[in-house]
């Protein structure tokens, strides 16, 4: 990054690019994902605390800890895959400090309405299972302590 800063020519290979799309997604899916994660482990804790040992074993938080991870690298393969089947015939240069999706889209040299419909439709799907899935989470922790008596409240809301 210092080397960057002090160069005069700042340029990004295209190799360059695609990787910095692919971890983008990969690491921003993956922490979307983990959010979810987390709020399930919140649940368990606070909804079923006599199961939450049972449930969250450390086998069950590896299981979890590689499905975020997969998911976040299926994200990321769906949007470079998409990107790489485009063809560029341009000039080749962004007017950005990173590689993100609709820069590059736009030096593309067809028609890209359905690339950028199945990008829209890839990333609005991850974001609306993660809202959902939290939502449902906490909707239902909250249930659950208006229903707990006074000092069941205070403990699961220190929790």
């Amino acid at each position: 990054m210092l080397a960057d800063f002090l160069s005069e020519r700042k340029v990004i290979s295209y190799r360059g690019c695609i990787t910095q799309l692919f971890f983008l997604h990969f690491l921003g899916g993956g922490e979307g994902l983990l959010l979810v994660v987390m709020a399930f482990d919140r649940y368990m804790a606070i909804c079923r605390p006599l199961h939450y040992s049972t449930v969250m074993s450390p086998r069950a938080c590896y299981v979890l800890l590689l499905a975020l991870w997969l998911g976040g690298f299926i994200h990321s393969i769906i949007q470079v895959a998409l990107i790489l089947r485009l063809p560029f015939c341009g000039p080749n240069q962004l007017d950005n400090f990173f590689c993100d999706v609709p820069q590059v889209i736009k030096l593309a040299c067809t028609d890209t309405f359905v690339v950028e419909l199945l990008m829209v439709f890839n990333s609005g799907l991850l974001t609306l299972l993660c809202f959902l899935g939290l939502l449902a989470s906490y909707a239902v922790i909250l249930c659950h302590i208006h229903r707990s008596a006074a000092e069941g409240k205070s403990k699961a809301m220190s929790t």
